[in-house]
């Protein structure tokens, strides 16, 4: 992808607005998974990058940003991750048609 899109792209996701709620949507469910895990697809697949390496090989998750997309539980080899949809109300709100 050219260094334009990508700008394109931030954009965009940043016009969307968030109303976050205190209780994250998504959980990892054991961390040590995460450790066993070799190819981590949450870290580069996550359109949002909400999950980043943790210092000791497991993965953190920030549910701030999320996209609502499912992309993580899809890919997700250990099948090691919760999702469900935010509580009515919460989550993102995309603004850019």
């Amino acid at each position: 992808m050219s260094l334009e899109r990508k700008i394109i792209i931030e954009e965009r996701l940043n016009s969307n607005a968030w109303d976050v709620d205190q209780r994250p949507h998504i959980r990892i469910i054991d961390p040590d998974q995460c450790r066993k895990c070799d190819k981590k697809p949450c870290l580069y697949l996550c359109p949002a990058r909400c999950y980043t390496p943790g210092p000791d090989g497991t993965v953190l998750f920030s549910h701030e940003g999320c996209l609502e997309c499912g992309t993580c539980r899809l890919v997700c080899p250990e099948n090691n991750i919760e999702w469900n949809y935010p509580k009515s109300g919460f989550g993102v709100q995309y603004r850019f048609g």
